[in-house]
């Protein structure tokens, strides 16, 4: 039985958003300023009246807030001049997100920020939808007809945000079927190429990096990122980066450093030589193995959070190891390790890059830092109607992705600029 643990330390924490009925008396005003900063995003006046008009029926009551509902509750409203405008009317994306992200640092910008990489499906009928396959959806937790987005959120002490997206496209929609049925008809740009979750991942770090609006020091993803060794060579870009990544139980990894020595052997007439580690019995083991092995001085037990019933408890152990790369050592990095309490307990493992000087808590606080874009998205589905949409092209997806981002963080602008605990908002449309 574990003793009870010394007192924990967070490196911070970041604030919820609880959403109740507000006493704000200026909303449509406060939302015109808004949209004023994204004008030079639109060539004509009548996209950004719908832009703004689409964002106030996302804060409606309306029970659906897919286009046809919107358009025909707000003053003015036309249905099909809406739907040019959300799936065919070009808006400048690169413009808006640079931004967006310049506004969101104004709000929540910290040194000690963090950005976190997931994934969220969207369920949809049919085949004629933008990158619609059968494929794990995740808020179901099993495969179904869904398209998948790859999101980035951006954490702070101020609060958190989702700060980009990408539509993932299965590879077989890069098929000729695909391609002579369903790109001209979804508007696909005829240079989109086959990008894994991951490789939509590294795009995205690395333009929240050119921009250099943005200040972070963690980077969080699942083990769909931590086993992706070109997401991980682009984290370790910046040496000051923190990275705390899933990985699957079969990783393999030595606890020691293994002594390698150089092998001499014949190849086709030539003389060549490689390296090896020295002693054969010296194998690579896998993480599971070493944390179902690991002796109980090592646990540590911890609150990751606190639920509906209370305080959310883990086991935690942590020791540093050396990873395997194909048979040889690569680099060393920390095994976090968590474990359930349960009878049956089950393991999930992290590696991580931080300092060998970097205290447990930093450990269970990163452990559990997924929960502001799974947030992110539970607010913008229930809330704005995120998953309520209807576009199938291409471009109608990323646009209205784009304004359930920025309808997200519009409350949370609100919630700050009042300084009050809670979020507010109320519906600006009948």
């Amino acid at each position: 039985m574990l003793p009870e643990i010394r007192m924990q330390v967070n490196p911070y924490e970041i604030p919820k958003f609880d959403l109740k009925v507000p006493d704000i008396k200026s909303f449509a005003k406060e939302l015109k300023g808004f949209h004023s900063q994204f004008i030079q995003c639109f060539s004509r006046e009548e996209p950004r009246e719908n832009f703004y008009q689409y964002m106030s029926g996302q804060f409606s009551t309306l029970e659906r807030k897919s286009i046809e509902p919107i358009a025909v509750s707000i003053e003015n409203g036309h249905v099909r001049s809406m739907q040019r405008f959300v799936s065919d009317v070009h808006w400048d994306e690169n413009m808006m997100l640079y931004k967006y992200r310049s506004i969101v640092n104004e709000d929540l910008g910290d040194p000690n920020g963090v950005i976190i990489f997931d994934e969220s499906g969207f369920r949809k009928k049919g085949s004629d939808s933008a990158g619609v396959g059968r494929q794990y959806c995740g808020n179901i937790g099993k495969i179904d007809n869904c398209q998948v987005g790859v999101f980035a959120a951006y954490a702070s002490v101020r609060g958190y945000a989702l700060i980009d997206k990408r539509l993932f496209m299965p590879e077989d929609w890069f098929d000729e079927h695909h391609r002579s049925k369903f790109w001209n008809k979804c508007k696909i740009p005829k240079d989109l190429n086959f990008r894994t979750k991951p490789q939509l991942a590294v795009d995205i770090l690395r333009e929240i990096r050119k921009e250099e609006q943005l200040p972070f020091k963690y980077t969080v993803g699942d083990s769909v990122y931590g086993q992706s060794p070109e997401f991980i060579e682009e984290i370790e870009k910046d040496t000051e980066c923190i990275y705390f990544v899933g990985i699957s139980s079969d990783t393999k990894c030595w606890i020691e450093q293994p002594i390698t020595v150089e092998h001499t052997y014949r190849y086709g007439g030539e003389e060549k030589k490689k390296k090896i580690v020295e002693k054969t019995e010296n194998k690579p083991v896998s993480i599971d193995t070493v944390a179902r092995n690991l002796n109980e001085y090592f646990w540590y037990r911890r609150a990751i959070s606190e639920g509906t019933k209370g305080p959310i408890v883990y086991d935690f152990a942590r020791l540093q190891v050396v990873v395997s790369k194909n048979g040889m050592p690569d680099r060393k990095v920390w095994l976090i390790i968590k474990r359930s309490i349960d009878k049956n307990p089950e393991y999930s493992y992290s590696f991580s890059n931080a300092p060998a000087d970097t205290p447990l808590e930093t450990f269970v606080w990163l452990s559990g830092m997924r929960w502001p874009i799974e947030q992110s998205f539970e607010e913008s589905k229930t809330e704005l109607g995120m998953d309520h949409y209807e576009v199938r092209k291409y471009p109608g997806w990323n646009h209205h992705i784009l304004t359930c981002m920025l309808g997200h963080f519009f409350l949370w602008h609100l919630k700050i600029k009042l300084g009050k605990k809670s979020a507010c908002y109320y519906a600006i449309a009948a």
